[in-house]
Order: C-alpha cells, then structure tokens, then sequence
C-alpha cells in the first residue's frame, strides 16, 4: 500500500475531485487495488498548478495541508466584472480603467487582515446547498464576510510609475495568502478600491504549503504510472508534507509508547507542533507542552528496521 505525496500540475480544465480520480485510475490500473486518496486544497478548474494529492496513511495530513498558507500567481483584466468573477462568466457590469496610482494604492491596502466576501460562484454551503448551485439557478447571494490574512501581495508585471496617471488594463500579481482566501474576491476587491471593475483571466498555485512547482508533475506523466512507470519515481514520502515543523527523533521504546497512544514526559524539545519518528518512519504528528509530547494523529506506518 502506497503512502505519501502525488503533486500534481492540474492542467486547466481538470477540476480537484477529477484530478483525484486520475490517481485513483491509474494506481488501480497499476495494480495496487484500493487506496485512500485525498486531496490538499481544491483548485477551479480554470485554474492551474499545485495540487497535493495524499496516499494512504498522508491522508491524515489532507485537513492539515487545506489548513497552510498558499502561493498564487494571477491576472486582473479591470473594467469589465463577470458574475464569476472569471472567465467563465458573463459580464454584469462596466467601469472606467483604474490609474497606476490607484492600482498601487489598493495593492498596499490589501496587505495583511482584511474581511472578504466569498464569491457567489463558491462551494460554500448555504442552508445545505452548494452556493455556486444556488447562483447558477438565480438566486441572489450575499455570502458572510469572512476575515483571511494576505501575507504578501505584489505586481510581478512592469508598472513601473506607481504614482503614474496611466491607465491599466490588466495586472500581473502574485498572493501569499492564508486559508480561506479567494483569490476571484481579492481580484475583485483591488479593482473596486481602485475605483474600478475586474475580474480573474488566469489563475496558477505555484506554492501550497511546503509544496511547490518543482515538486509538481504533469497528467501525463501521472498517466505513465498506469502504463507501467514506477511509482516511486513520482511519490513523495508522507515527511514531506511535514518539512515545515521540526522532527523528534525517538529510541524503540518511545516508539513504543506513542504507538500506544502514551504520553511522553521529560522531553528537552522546544514547545509546538513536531512530528515523531524512529530511524526515518513517521509514527505520528506530536504536540510538546513544557516537556511532554501528546499524539496528535498517530501514523500506520512499518518500520522497515523492524
């Protein structure tokens, strides 16, 4: 049974529950019967880039990885606004073209918290029911603001007067944003400071959590692993969705103990969330508290030492 991490570049037009489908496909076209998937974070279908997909026991991490700041690069076509907020949609209204200064201005006012209302064409859950079902059928939505943090935001394209006058028709941007965030509100939000209309033409996740472009394959080659390629060459081990917290190293009978679910006392090991081994083997996600370490999430995994 296979265990750890697919990152997949989602091609556009393929949605998240698509793409796990895929894996799914080809490890059972590959042999390996049934195995636990999930993914890490779910992407549009007119979006591109990083999309964790965990294996057996990393699925345990899925929630933990939903929950991790994420990278995003993105373009805003001002002056038209669909009912979207993308592509996708049709145009509801116009506005004149934002000024350079403006633009600037909303980009630096959009740093840090900030409230943002969800866009209608969303999967949140209303009284039930899928928001973006409940939009496509007529309904008008006015989703609660919700409060998610931008770390950083920036133009990666060359505006380079940013007092300037000069009108601009679109924008080049990269986010770092936490959970929560949506990037086709962010879009619209920096348009409407701006004094201005916009909406979301292209849309890549280069970073999610620990995760990021150089880890990610393509369809095909995802594709290959039904067709005979070796699946190691392209799994990440369950570690690397931990690379952000630090690792504590225990001795065969702490193992012991925490596979028992016990708690371990007397730890010089600095306070927060860490993740337990023995030799190089997850056993399980830990939280330490002046000294001793509880389970947070145990891991199902052999120790081939053993």
């Amino acid at each position: 049974m296979p265990h750890g991490w697919i990152i997949l570049d989602k091609p556009l037009g393929l949605g998240s529950t698509q793409a796990v489908a895929a894996v799914k496909r080809n490890l059972r076209e590959a042999g390996y019967g049934k195995v636990k998937v999930g993914h890490g974070g779910t992407l549009d279908p007119l979006a591109t880039g990083v999309l964790p997909i965990a294996l057996g026991e990393a699925t345990k991490l899925a929630g933990r990885m939903l929950d991790a700041s994420k990278v995003y690069e993105f373009t805003v076509a001002f002056g038209a606004e669909t009912d979207t907020l993308d592509l996708e949609g049709q145009v509801v209204r116009n506005a004149p073209l934002p000024c350079a200064r403006d633009l600037w201005a909303a980009i630096s006012a959009h740093i840090g918290p900030i409230e943002q209302q969800p866009p209608a064409y969303s999967a949140i859950k209303v009284e039930g029911r899928r928001a973006y079902d409940l939009a496509r059928a007529g309904n008008d939505l006015d989703l609660p603001s919700r409060q998610v943090t931008i770390h950083d935001l920036l133009s990666t394209d060359r505006l380079e007067n940013r007092s300037g006058d000069q009108l601009v028709g679109e924008a080049e941007l990269r986010a770092n944003v936490s959970k929560g965030t949506y990037i086709r509100s962010l879009a619209r939000d920096l348009a409407l400071h701006a004094g201005s209309v916009g909406h979301v033409t292209k849309l890549r996740r280069i970073r999610a959590g620990p995760f990021t472009t150089v880890h990610a394959i393509s369809l095909d080659r995802l594709n290959g692993i039904g067709k005979g390629a070796a699946l190691e060459n392209i799994l990440l081990p369950l570690e690397a969705g931990l690379d952000d917290i630090p690792a504590l190293t225990l001795g065969p009978e702490q193992a012991r103990a925490v596979r028992e679910g016990r708690v371990l006392t007397g730890l010089a090991f600095q306070d927060g969330l860490c993740w337990a081994r023995t030799g190089t083997t997850p056993i399980a996600l830990m939280q330490v508290s002046g000294g001793d370490a509880r389970v947070v999430r145990g891991f199902n995994l052999t120790d081939v030492a053993e």
